[in-house]
């Protein structure tokens, strides 16, 4: 039987709300520091698949959370294609050689890099109860791309933009590139047990209108329409962080079953101009968890309200942060599980 998430994700009104957190399985939690501690790097660990299962399976336990998500990372799929990858302490992420410098004909593709965390997937739902859904997940071609062409995070993707607008088919051949490998690797998620699937666009609100339309709905459509062909009755959502007043044409122009919104935007806007009926997830600030001043429960009833009128998964706007108590999210899970309209 599916749980109260999946229900969700696919048309139903659930109560008491089902609840993740983006982020959940992660540095906030004293189990998962002690496991890398003991293990050693970020990327050692999400190729550990043993280490890399118990981190996905960590806040289930403890919270007793709707959904898992995958523990992995966005940057699989460049590294997938033929990219280094280090993730170094106090700098984030590096990918080498860059895009901007480099032809993408340049990179020898390493598919292998993938299986191993298809094997994360089938260890994780070989232990999950059958009731909490097991999410998969990849980063978006726009998001993926920022870090292929610049070879690491950046404020506002300047030079990812810049190519875009300079060489439009070369950029274009990159994107192309990165809807191939995610298909593939969200289809190999799927195969091996994940329920639905999350599509990541954490730089979205860096885009034009045109360019948004171009490098965000475009190819985001394409992913959503191929997963649908291959495995119908899959859930994606689609999250689009910082695209504003451009979500309501992402959410009807990119097919998603579901859309995460992230805390920028009013929760009564969205549910007004969102397609009616299509499920929502979202937007609890992260730093009012992080804070957890006396107004976090009436803020996570005023968002449950917001969304009263439509299949709503409670999550966070975007990841939940490092310094997080884990009594502030007692506290929130408490005020959504007792929220009953």
């Amino acid at each position: 039987m599916p749980g109260p998430l999946l229900d969700t994700l696919r048309g139903k009104s659930v109560f008491p709300r089902p609840v993740w957190l983006m982020r959940q399985a992660g540095r906030y939690l004293p189990e998962y520091r002690a496991l890398r501690a003991e293990k050693g790097g970020f990327l050692e660990l999400v190729y550990d698949c043993d280490a890399a299962a118990e981190i996905t399976l960590q806040p289930v336990r403890r919270f007793g959370f709707d959904g898992a998500i995958l523990f992995s990372d966005i940057l699989i799929v460049p590294y997938a294609m033929g990219q280094g990858l280090q993730f170094l302490a106090g700098e984030g992420p590096k990918l080498s050689p860059t895009l901007a410098d480099h032809a993408l004909e340049s990179l020898a593709a390493v598919p292998e890099r993938l299986s191993p965390i298809y094997d994360t997937v089938a260890k994780v739902k070989a232990q999950l109860d059958p009731g909490t859904t097991l999410l998969g997940f990849a980063g978006s071609p726009w998001t993926v791309a920022t870090y292929m062409v610049a070879g690491e995070g950046s404020r506002d993707q300047h030079v990812t933009r810049l190519m875009a607008y300079r060489d439009p088919l070369a950029f274009q051949a990159i994107i192309d590139a990165i809807v191939e490998v995610t298909v593939d690797y969200l289809s190999g998620q799927i195969a091996a047990g994940a329920e639905a699937v999350q599509l990541f666009d954490s730089w979205a609100g860096s885009l034009a209108p045109a360019e948004f339309e171009r490098w965000v709905i475009a190819p985001n459509a394409a992913i959503v329409s191929r997963l649908r062909a291959r495995h119908p009755g899959v859930p994606v959502i689609g999250f689009p962080k910082g695209s504003g007043e451009k979500l309501p044409a992402y959410a009807c122009e990119t097919g998603v079953d579901a859309v995460g919104v992230d805390e920028t935007i009013d929760p009564l806007w969205a549910a007004r101009e969102l397609p009616a009926g299509l499920p929502v997830q979202g937007n609890f600030d992260p730093l009012s968890l992080e804070a957890g001043s006396d107004m976090l429960e009436a803020r996570a009833v005023a968002l449950l309200e917001a969304f009263a009128g439509r299949p709503h998964v409670f999550n966070l706007g975007h990841g939940i942060g490092q310094h997080t108590p884990i009594a502030h999210v007692e506290r929130l899970l408490a005020a959504v599980r007792g929220w009953r309209g």
